[in-house]
């Protein structure tokens, strides 16, 4: 029976290498303005057809804004959050292409305050870089990338290995360093001290490892990553967002630097920093609420003394 399942495993697993690997062969041949187009045309039919998690991002948003938009301008943000997603992917699918032509990908990429990254490198101890699933992020680290920036993703591990290895070598051909969450810790350190630019996610449900600072006026759990390694490390905190122009070009905006108190409380500490970097990220999916991946639950994970 265990033989059984582990094939039907590997026979599921190479069917969504196949299906993967189609999908980022589109966006490869095709010119990249209609590959992008074509992307967020998806995302329409995503949303008002097959409706994948409408539902829990209109949820998300009435939980973030409140009476701030109408039903209709609600219903308007979540689309355009749907077609800016898809066109990400499309450009994510897209790196190879980039990794022949790093010239081309500066043209596409601007950068306000890059002089904030080259300031904290400046110092020897490595930057941590914190955005969310804001925009093209994946676009943003091959970017940086190809100004000649070392780069490293802390990564999540996909369940189908295969594929996992797919999206990492794609990540590797537009130059940027994978550390796996199995090794982060050490991976993380490593780089910092090799003063490289780590960059990591941490707007995601943490569960119960996580710690709750407030996230839109709602305790929110959160990864601590981002805060142990800048206080363990004495490495800054640079928050960066990539923005969508109407011309599909883009712009990178790196914020002021959050410094880690080294000599302070740990437990203090953590909290400071990561609602911190959380706050930076909520002023600015405040400022462009259709760049924010809205399907995710949020706030799915409840403080202790609100659970049942």
């Amino acid at each position: 029976m265990h033989e059984k399942k582990s094939l039907f495993k590997r026979i599921k697993h190479r069917i969504e290498l196949v299906g993967v690997k189609f999908l980022f062969l589109l966006p490869s041949v095709l010119p990249l303005k209609f590959a992008v187009k074509l992307g967020g045309t998806l995302g329409i039919i995503a949303f008002d057809i097959f409706r994948v998690r409408r539902k829990v991002s209109l949820e998300n948003l009435k939980r973030a804004f409140g009476d701030k938009y109408s039903e209709k301008e609600l219903k308007s943000i979540a689309r355009r959050s749907y077609v800016n997603f898809a066109k990400s992917m499309v450009e994510f699918a897209s790196l190879r292409r980039f990794s022949r032509d790093r010239e081309k990908l500066v043209r596409l990429v601007k950068f306000d305050g890059l002089e904030i990254l080259d300031s904290c490198l400046e110092r020897g101890k490595g930057v941590l870089t914190v955005t969310g699933h804001f925009g093209s992020w994946e676009l943003m680290g091959a970017a940086v990338s190809a100004m000649g920036y070392p780069v490293d993703f802390l990564v999540g591990e996909q369940s189908n290995t295969l594929v996992d290895n797919l999206i990492n070598d794609l990540r590797r051909s537009a130059g940027i360093g994978i550390i796996s969450r199995g090794i982060a810790a050490k991976g993380v350190f490593r780089s910092l001290k090799n003063n490289r630019v780590v960059a990591l996610l941490s707007d995601q449900d943490a569960r119960r490892s996580g710690i709750f600072v407030d996230f839109f006026s709602t305790p929110a759990s959160t990864f601590q990553g981002a805060a142990q390694f800048s206080y363990r490390s004495g490495a800054p905190i640079v928050c960066c967002f990539i923005v969508r122009n109407p011309d599909e070009t883009h712009r990178v905006v790196f914020t002021e630097p959050i410094e880690p108190n080294c000599d302070g409380d740990k437990e203090s500490e953590i909290e400071r920093l990561t609602q911190e970097h959380t706050k930076v990220l909520e002023q600015f999916v405040t400022r462009y609420p259709d760049h924010y991946f809205w399907s995710h639950r949020r706030w799915k994970t409840k403080p202790p003394e609100k659970m049942d």
